[in-house]
């Protein structure tokens, strides 16, 4: 990323500041009804109401150029908004990454509705991330209204499958990425408001073991115990974590037998991987999809494969924090940063070389869990950081 970054004033900042909040009832009311319309992942009709949402609001502000909806299948849509684009403008463009799908299950909202208890507002996906998406199309009216206009093209791409590990959306982030000056990605931040600069990249793999069964009393010599095998395979795997090189490998999931008396013929097992650079992936990868029996009567098959790079933090993405973080000083809060196991679709972006900024969201506490919320007193705060980012990119 060459620097072209533009300055930005104090008072320019807190006028963005002083936008956020006094639209901050707006915001939460798109926030609120982008909550109430369930969009677990793999959802086609939710996913269609959020972005029908989304697309609405963006329709409204005077520096949007394009609203697509790309359909996907088994998924849903996703939302790709353009802004502040000019006729022949070949500038690369600033891309800001989000998501509209949620792990909440349709008719969690039943149990767990909208509530605010004094800063803090409930609801399932609030926190991860749709608080974030409203936040996302915010940003883009606060430079038009403040005059703070970027210098580079726009786009918003919220995908609708990323909490499924991007199946569907991960060509479309890299093609948007292709030509991108930078990505900042409105992911919830880590504890305290920390943005995200490293992300570990991550691997999905399934073991299969095939043995003999027999009966466990009369003569059990005659199996070959798959579970048995499982289970030193297990361990073996369980040697490959290397905390102090950010590699964990965890086989979380068994299934083997089928009855206490028989030796059992199959087992399998679920395997997460996770890995801070790439060169490490690729031979943790080599090491998984190559083992190989200890029983050489028992027959092994590995599938798989990493599924997101990591997000490394590179000379440009510490640029990029620098930037953040001076933005921030100017509204009185040190900007902290974080490298987190967790992945995103900023993982692709980082890894076709692009600087990106991660967890650039509002803070709050429990994605993914039943006390998931935001804390409306810092929505201010993160729209004009986002903002000033868009505005001096």
């Amino acid at each position: 990323m060459t620097d072209t970054s533009v300055e930005i004033t104090r008072d320019q900042v807190n006028t963005l500041r002083d936008h956020f909040s006094r639209r901050q009832k707006e915001i939460l009311a798109l926030t609120r009804s982008l909550v109430e319309a369930e969009s677990p992942s793999g959802d086609e009709v939710g996913s269609n109401k959020v972005v029908s949402l989304l697309a609405a609001s963006a329709r409204s502000i005077g520096a949007v150029t394009s609203i697509d909806r790309i359909a996907s299948e088994s998924y849903g849509c996703h939302l790709r908004i353009r802004a502040f684009n000019s006729a022949g403008q070949t500038t690369p463009p600033l891309v800001i990454l989000g998501h509209t799908d949620t792990v909440h299950l349709r008719g969690s909202l039943a149990s767990r509705p909208w509530r605010v208890e004094g800063s803090r507002v409930y609801g399932p996906g609030i926190f991860d991330m749709k608080a974030n998406c409203a936040l996302a199309l915010e940003a883009l009216r606060a430079c038009e209204a403040t005059g703070t206009r970027p210098q580079r093209p726009i786009t918003v791409l919220l995908t609708c499958d990323e909490e499924t590990g991007s199946p569907a959306g991960r060509g479309l982030v890299e093609s948007e990425a292709l030509r991108a000056h930078a990505a900042l990605v409105l992911e919830p931040p880590a504890s305290g408001g920390r943005v995200k600069t490293a992300r570990k990249g991550t691997g999905m793999f399934t073991i299969s073991v095939h043995g003999r069964a027999a009966h466990a009393g009369l003569d059990p010599e005659k199996g070959v115990s798959a579970v048995l095998e499982l289970a030193r395979q297990t361990v073996r795997l369980h040697a490959m974590n290397d905390l102090e090189k950010g590699t964990t490998v965890t086989v979380g999931t068994l299934h083997g037998g089928t009855h206490s008396n028989v030796v059992p013929a199959e087992a399998s097992a679920e395997i997460d991987l996770r890995f801070s650079s790439t060169e490490l992936g690729r031979w943790l990868e080599h090491e998984i999809l190559n083992l190989k029996p200890f029983d050489q009567r028992a027959q092994l098959i590995v599938s798989g494969e990493i599924n997101r790079p990591p997000l490394e933090r590179t000379d440009k993405v510490e640029r990029l924090y620098e930037r953040a973080r001076s933005i921030a000083a100017m509204l009185d809060f040190d900007l902290g940063e974080a490298s987190v196991g967790g992945a995103s679709d900023g993982n692709f972006v980082g890894a076709m070389g692009v600087p990106v900024l991660d967890g650039l969201g509002i803070e709050g506490d429990g994605a993914h869990a039943a006390h998931e919320h935001i804390l409306t007193d810092n929505l201010p705060l993160r729209g004009a950081l986002l903002a000033g980012l868009i505005a001096t990119l």
